[in-house]
């Protein structure tokens, strides 16, 4: 029930919520419920206006990611139970839901999808075309080949859905406050804040911003640019159809993904949805420009059929009986979509205590999932599960409003876009955000996007197919990817790793500082190491690599996906402990080129006085030195795995130093490589990627880490106590190297792994080993199978391949290598 008079009721909050859509609602619900005192939602005008009141308001259990998935069996879950917990109805219906593949390589991709399904508790099926006409009997059948089903889909009414979680939480004790516009936000020296409105003044400790497409404007208050931008969605009622109305039960809802809309039972009649093509898409880019009007809540834009003309005749052609039926009602509203369509949530990066959960573009779905999962990161200091693709911090300064706005007509247009391993997406690209390398290598190679950051894939030779292919099988870049790797092997290669997140940390208590975040000891100067920051619950938060370049200074590097992320944890332990330090982040001032193969010395050797012979340099060792007279920060060490250096320089420098590389190793046949043999030689070495074998889920014990794990350090690292425990508790699981028996298909991470008929596991990430001539691949699978020669089997494309666990890694490293010749053992290779 709506207050007649709104007031403040309270001047000190633990957390403000402002925005009163499901999602924020949701958020107070949850908050709530697990004991939070004084949580205050603050909503303009009335708890729903803006996206949610007008949503076509669909569920299902689908997505193509993989921790998603749990925020939407999650939302699922809570949904079913919530009319029985708040004694609200929630209008929600279960009839199911069908994705219809017409095309061989639409059967391709559910067949991708159901391995990456099939170790989540989800229920999903790839069905015939007869069980597709047997739950849908309206259906045109003449182009459909299969069906995703997900049974337990359906559909939830959004205005009841938010009152019922209203009502839920104002019985745990939040309060929800409207209309209670927010006109200013002042941030405290202590790290709270100061919410301003016209009734008043509330002290929080935190703030969320939940505002949909006002999100913008409360990020304004605190100097942030959100980037978020409102597309028009379209959705179209009929009245009643006597076909539908015959029906003894309701009909699943419908995606046909090459007519690229959403189709549903509403009551007697159908409701559709379309997601037209980036050409014919509407964004409302003046809300951008100019500000979302004072007064717009429950409005609605123009409707306007002709734009989605083409998509209303493909469902008439795929469900016949809408030919004949009368549309009654045409709803047209803003949803506010990211550049990549996923929402931003979590804590933001260079503003303390400030959250977001902004950016929905399916916010019904996710509402619950997300106010469960961010009030447990709210209430225990770490997130639950990893979503490191739902970070706020991926985006940065390079993210502009013509690159959101590029991004998001893409996005919205590629909604049922065949979803593949690898995927690139191209519009708005390149941002401002380049290596000084890119306009020498753009035309030769295939580049990949990474946090802004143009990086090279694979390069071209004459008689390459070039270009994009993406495929669900080995495609184009297979052989050259194969060449590249040789070259690395047996000559020497140059990859660009400008996109590296770079931070430099100095001050008196960087040791201490350092000592406390990592699960490593802190280096020496003039040294390197690989270390791991820690959740309190002991998982994976971030892997950096960590060198002291001069006493009490250290050079953090992290891999570009992760800069903010991890440059927000280390300045949020700054705070909490007080540390007198400086940090600065260098990641787009610095270049970066990595030179690694057998001939890596003697090459850079021609370029320096420095001497680089294995006694002067070793591995893991970091000096300043001039190559060519340009000055870098060299560290020994490469992901090959191979003889290689890291060569650290000022942004400006890169073509100067890369010219002089290049022109050094003509003799030695120096080539480029990209990142994918990079990902293949690095797999053959046993090497660890973050955010595939190890991330918020996973322990550094169960992921092989061990030696950079010291137990034994005097520092009481962040994480070390529960390490202690999960250590005597031993080990459920654990990650180990395998060998698939394939065809024309790599294993590429999240596969289900399977034993004696049941899905024991995942892989974490594949490749083809070009020296074993056969696919390589990590998963986590049960203590009790993870022993050597063990066998398994990994399903790729709707098939089992033959598995066995191997000792790793498959190829030794170079620093190992030559211990083993030192030692007169011929080493395997």
């Amino acid at each position: 029930k709506e207050t007649s008079s709104p007031s403040l009721g309270k001047d000190r909050a633990d957390t403000v919520i402002i925005g009163g859509g499901c999602v924020g609602v949701s958020l107070a619900y949850h908050l709530a419920k697990a004991g939070l005192k004084d949580v205050v939602l603050l909503e303009k005008s009335e708890l729903t206006a803006g996206s949610t009141w007008h949503a076509a308001g669909l569920t299902t259990y689908f997505h193509p990611g993989i921790n998603l998935k749990k925020i939407h069996y999650y939302s699922i879950k809570l949904y079913e139970k919530l009319e029985e917990e708040t004694g609200q109805a929630v209008g929600f219906h279960q009839p199911g839901s069908i994705r219809i593949a017409s095309t061989p390589t639409r059967v391709d991709e559910f067949k991708y999808q159901m391995t990456r399904a099939g170790w989540h508790p989800t229920e999903q099926y790839l069905i015939t075309p007869e069980k597709v006409q047997e739950l849908f009997p309206l259906l045109n059948m003449d182009t459909v080949l299969a069906g995703l089903y997900n049974p337990g889909d359906g559909h939830i009414d959004p205005y009841s859905l938010t009152m019922a979680l209203a009502a839920g939480a104002r019985k745990y004790g939040a309060q929800l406050n409207c209309p209670v516009q927010v006109t200013n936000l002042k941030s405290r020296s202590d790290g709270t804040w100061e919410v301003e409105t016209p009734l008043g003044i509330i002290q929080a400790k935190r703030i969320v911003n939940t505002a949909g497409f006002w999100a913008r404007e409360i990020g304004k208050m605190i100097g942030l640019q959100h980037p978020l931008i409102p597309v028009h969605h379209q959705y179209v009622v009929t009245s009643t159809i006597p076909e539908v109305k015959a029906l003894k039960t309701e009909l699943p809802v419908i995606r046909d993904l090459e007519g690229s809309y959403y189709l549903r039972q509403e009551r007697d009649g159908l409701l559709f949805g379309p997601y037209e093509s980036e050409e014919k898409m509407k964004l409302q880019d003046s809300w951008v420009t100019n500000g979302v009007p004072p007064g717009f809540g429950k409005e609605l834009f123009e409707s306007d059929l002709d734009r989605i003309m083409e998509h209303i005749e493909a469902a008439m052609e795929m469900v016949p009986v809408l030919r004949k039926a009368d549309i009654v009602n045409t709803i047209a509203g803003p949803i506010t979509y990211s550049p990549d369509i996923l929402p931003m949530v979590g804590p933001h990066q260079g503003v303390r205590n400030y959250w977001v959960a902004i950016g929905f573009g399916y916010g019904i779905i996710h509402a619950g999932g997300i106010g469960k999962y961010l009030s447990d990161w709210i209430l225990e200091g770490e997130p639950p599960f990893d979503l490191i693709e739902l970070d706020p911090n991926r985006y940065g300064k390079w993210t502009t409003t013509e690159f959101t706005a590029a991004k998001a007509r893409e996005s919205y247009g590629f909604n049922n876009i065949v979803g593949y391993p690898k995927e690139e997406r191209f519009a708005g690209r390149p941002t401002e955000r380049t290596s000084g390398l890119y306009d020498l290598l753009k035309s030769k190679c295939s580049m990949g996007f990474h946090a802004g950051w143009e990086q090279p894939h694979w390069f071209y030779k004459p008689g390459d197919e070039t270009g994009y292919k993406p495929s669900f099988r080995r495609t184009n870049w297979f052989d050259p990817v194969g060449r590249e790797y040789k070259q690395v092997m047996e000559k020497v290669g140059v990859i660009d790793l400008s996109p590296f997140g770079k931070f430099k940390v100095k001050g008196t208590d960087s040791v201490k500082l350092l000592d406390h975040l990592f699960a490593n000891v802190v280096p020496k100067v003039g040294s390197t190491n690989i270390s791991h920051m820690l959740t309190p619950r002991g998982k994976v938060y971030a892997e950096l690599t960590v060198s002291q370049v001069y006493p009490g200074e250290f050079m953090l590097i992290t891999g570009s996906g992760s800069e903010l992320h991890d440059l927000r944890w280390i300045e949020e332990e700054v705070a909490r402990g007080g540390y007198k330090v400086e940090i600065e982040n260098v990641t787009d001032e610095m270049g970066v080129l990595g030179v690694a193969g057998p001939y890596a010395r003697q090459i850079l050797q021609k370029l320096t006085r420095e001497d680089l012979s294995d006694g002067s340099f070793k591995f893991l060792q970091s000096k300043h030195l001039k190559l060519s007279d340009i000055a870098v920060t060299a560290i020994r060490i490469s992901y090959t795995g191979e003889l290689g250096w890291e060569l650290y320089h000022r942004k400006e420098d890169s073509v100067a130093l890369y010219s002089a590389v290049m022109e050094a190793g003509q003799k030695e046949g120096i080539d480029n490589f990209g990142t994918y043999a990079l990902n293949a030689l690095r797999l053959e070495k046993g090497f660890r990627a973050w955010g595939a074998e190890m991330n918020c889920d996973t322990n550094p014990l169960e992921a092989g880490l061990e030696y950079f794990v010291k137990l034994n350090k005097p520092a009481d690292f962040t994480g070390k106590q529960a390490l202690r425990q999960i250590k005597e508790k031993g080990l459920r699981r654990r990650l180990v190297y395998l060998t698939v028996e394939t065809d024309n298909v790599d294993p590429e991470g999240n596969e289900s792994v399977w034993h004696n008929g049941k899905v024991i596991g995942n892989t974490t990430s594949g490749t083809f080993s070009y020296s074993a001539q056969q696919s390589l691949a990590f998963a986590y699978v049960p203590t009790e199978l993870s022993k050597v020669g063990q066998k398994l089997e990994v399903e790729l494309l709707g098939k089992n391949y033959p598995a066995t666990i191997i000792q790793e890694p498959l190829v030794l490293t170079e620093p190992s290598r030559m211990r083993l010749q030192k030692k007169g053992e011929s080493p395997k290779i």
